[in-house]
């Protein structure tokens, strides 16, 4: 099916579970939003091409190329094709050069945004720069930092319109591997409710005594066994005391300083109320699209 011609170009973020992209047309409009579970992490390279025309064919014109733009996991080794890391300091979606991305079809010009890296301490990430682009585009002076919790949280120093360092907690996937494989699966709540009070006691705990987190963790067990620990109290403790120690960690990122927060509505705020318990600060993005935002800044400086 022919596309109407106000395609101009497709937006993209590529992720390890599922594929997004936008249509967008004159002026920026978005003519068309679509999303399958076509991630990068189900695909072998050869595949990511027909992945996207499945869900676009329709927008792209016969009669044309349609350039389209990729962010996230589709530049990984693993990927499309490998976009090489940018290293910062460097502006979040000026800092490399996009690849060009093997395709057939000529209706495709398809180019994969680089992520970025940091060599001490020795750290990476590809996707979230494209979200800090997007941020920067309505906050252009913002000097601070940016938490974007997830699977792996990262804490972003921004200043100038530049990424200047950044580190990244495993605190999402430890979490998930504890609840999943270890001993203390036994005590969670099936549901992943989590008890409010549970969680602030043990938030101040990880936070102030961040060394003895291994002993923590496992105190839980024989609490839930001897005290009778609810299974909800259980998941507060154990989301309290990973979260308290990320925070202690990560102190030089979020005290004294304007804190923004990038992330699903429930981790923004189980991520600034935690900071506001151990004297901080923060807010939450009001963008919620802001990897199409940071796709479109980059896509006006491809343009020059």
């Amino acid at each position: 099916m022919q596309a109407a011609p106000t395609t101009d170009w497709i937006a993209a973020d590529w992720g390890t579970s599922n594929l997004r992209l936008w249509a967008i047309g004159p002026g920026g409009a978005v003519r068309a939003e679509r999303s399958s579970a076509d991630g990068m992490g189900g695909l072998a390279p050869d595949q990511f091409e027909p992945a996207l025309l499945r869900l676009a064919e329709d927008l792209l014109p016969a009669d044309r190329v349609t350039p389209v733009l990729i962010c996230g996991m589709a530049g990984a080794k693993q990927g499309w094709i490998e976009a090489p890391y940018a290293q910062v300091p460097c502006p979040p979606a000026g800092g490399g050069a996009p690849v060009l991305a093997p395709t057939r079809d000529p209706r495709l010009s398809v180019r994969i945004l680089p992520g970025l890296s940091q060599s001490d301490p020795a750290d990476v990430m590809r996707g979230e720069e494209t979200q800090i682009a997007g941020f920067l585009a309505d906050e252009p002076e913002f000097d601070g930092t940016l938490c974007l919790p997830g699977t792996h949280t990262k804490w972003v120093r921004v200043a100038g319109g530049q990424v200047l360092s950044f580190r990244t907690a495993m605190t999402g996937e430890i979490f998930a591997l504890i609840g999943q494989h270890s001993v203390l699966r036994h005590s969670l709540s099936t549901d992943g409710e989590a008890d409010e009070v549970a969680f602030d006691a043990a938030l101040a705990t990880g936070f102030a005594a961040p060394a003895a987190l291994g002993m923590e963790l496992f105190s839980i067990r024989p609490a839930s066994l001897l005290e009778g620990l609810a299974p909800a109290a259980a998941t507060g403790r154990l989301s309290g005391l990973l979260i308290g120690t990320e925070l202690a960690g990560a102190q030089d990122f979020w005290q004294n300083r304007d804190v923004v927060v990038v992330g699903s509505p429930r981790l923004t705020h189980r991520y600034i109320s935690a900071m506001e318990r151990l004297g901080g600060t923060a807010r939450a993005a009001q963008n919620p699209e802001l990897a199409l935002s940071g796709l479109k800044a980059a896509h006006l400086l491809l343009q020059g």
